[in-house]
């Protein structure tokens, strides 16, 4: 079974570059690097693609970390918003009640209640 090789960008785009000017044929390249001539001819086609420059790699993690950072500014202003409404809903009801109240364990016991204990 044969062994799966990895090729660095740099490799590859140096292959695909010397192909392109001529300086050595396919089956020179294919044989001089143990490599079949397919998949130096996919390489040629990603690098005229554009697919081998550092700026598109770049570019996609760019876009992804600017996706994920929209989501989360999303999310930080949905919690805000319900986070004043909790407060807000709290305060309201402390004043009608006339006592005090926490957000966690709720109203305080009404007054009715109070002077039954």
């Amino acid at each position: 079974m044969g062994r799966y090789r990895n090729y660095s960008t740099e490799f590859k785009r140096q292959l695909a570059e010397e192909w392109l000017s001529g300086k050595s044929t396919l089956s020179e390249l294919a044989r001089r690097h143990s490599i079949e001539r397919g998949l130096i001819r996919l390489w040629v086609r990603k690098h005229e693609a554009g697919e081998f420059t550092d700026e598109l790699a770049q570019s996609h993690v760019i876009e992804e970390y600017e996706r994920k950072i929209a989501e989360l500014e999303r999310k930080v202003g949905q919690l805000t918003m319900e986070l004043e409404l909790a407060k807000r809903g709290v305060r309201s009801q402390a004043s009608a009640t006339g006592g005090t109240s926490c957000v966690v364990s709720g109203p305080g016991p009404l007054a009715s209640q109070r002077g039954a204990k």
